[in-house]
């Protein structure tokens, strides 16, 4: 469908997460097409961190991103070239752009175990009670990008009070725990009660196989994360990159997609979880690399 010729350099994707889903999906491309892949998976930072550091010799072919502001800063720099698919007609306009392009989206929610002995937050502030103190863990910032689009829309949402709650919240024991498995693994186990700001699909996932967890998208509103993929301008196999983003954006990959529990970029493809229609969202506007830069050390100032 995609390709029949192999190519003698592999594709080299760079994706941060979800690590099963992108190994099954390359998995299919390469079964499908003959086209030998090279993935690479680790968080947001250190995705980015290895394309700096290859600046001058690039590696990557494909980058897929858990933060949609970084392909916005990657495009500013010049690090992309424009691809449209003919899969992107159902794609709705804010999740694509000339350089890039969602294949899928997630939302942050707090993420509560049913079996501890906290009552059920409906919103971040609930958080901050004695109820939960010692009891609540939160993604590290400077390892997931979809925690700095939380810190942004909570900022732009309370000002001085997204602030105010996160203090509140490292004064009544808020473990920052890495990246988000890491967050989440305490809860799991029943050693913590709730994750502030966990990304919905991994905890979906979890429950599927029985985790005694509960998704709850705070009442007032939440930050959307699309997942931006985007191919490097100096792709060494630009060709090969084209057929990949057309194959996630196909009806196979955004099925898998949704069967990993993330709300598929196509508007057109039946999903099993709660979608942006469901989901309260809080206002976010264009966000820079400086205002992340900023949030970044704000919360580095208060943990």
């Amino acid at each position: 469908m995609f390709s029949d010729s192999p190519s003698a350099r592999p594709l080299n994707v760079y994706a941060a997460g979800p690590g099963s889903l992108m190994k099954n999906l390359v998995a299919d491309f390469q079964a499908g097409t003959g086209i030998r892949v090279n993935l690479f998976q680790a968080t947001t930072g250190k995705v980015l961190a290895r394309l700096e550091a290859e600046a001058d010799s690039p590696q990557a072919d494909v980058f897929i991103s858990a933060s949609w502001d970084l392909a916005q800063e990657l495009d500013q720099r010049g690090w992309l070239q424009p691809y449209h698919s003919d899969y992107a007609a159902q794609v709705p306009d804010h999740l694509k752009t000339p350089s890039y392009i969602a294949q899928a989206v997630s939302a942050l929610g707090i993420v509560w175990n049913r079996d501890s002995d906290t009552p059920e937050p409906a919103d971040w502030q609930d958080l901050a009670d004695l109820a939960f103190a010692r009891q609540i863990t939160m993604p590290d910032p400077a390892l997931s990008g979809a925690s700095v689009d939380l810190l942004l829309g909570l900022e732009q949402a309370l000002g001085e009070g997204a602030w105010d709650l996160l203090a509140r919240m490292k004064h009544n024991g808020l473990e920052i725990c890495g990246a988000n498995d890491q967050a989440l693994a305490p809860v799991l186990r029943g050693d913590k009660s709730a994750v502030f700001g966990s990304v919905d699909y991994v905890a979906y996932a979890a429950m599927e196989k029985g985790a005694r967890i509960k998704v709850i998208f705070p009442r007032s509103g939440t930050v959307m994360v699309p997942r931006p993929m985007m191919i490097l301008k100096n792709a060494r196999q630009p060709e090969l990159a084209r057929q990949f983003i057309d194959y996630l954006l196909s009806d196979d990959g955004q099925a898998g997609a949704a069967a990993a529990w993330l709300m598929p970029a196509r508007t057109d493809i039946i999903t099993r979880r709660p979608t942006v229609s469901d989901i309260p969202v809080l206002p976010q506007g264009n966000v820079s690399a400086t205002n992340r830069a900023r949030s970044l050390a704000r919360f580095g100032e208060i943990f």
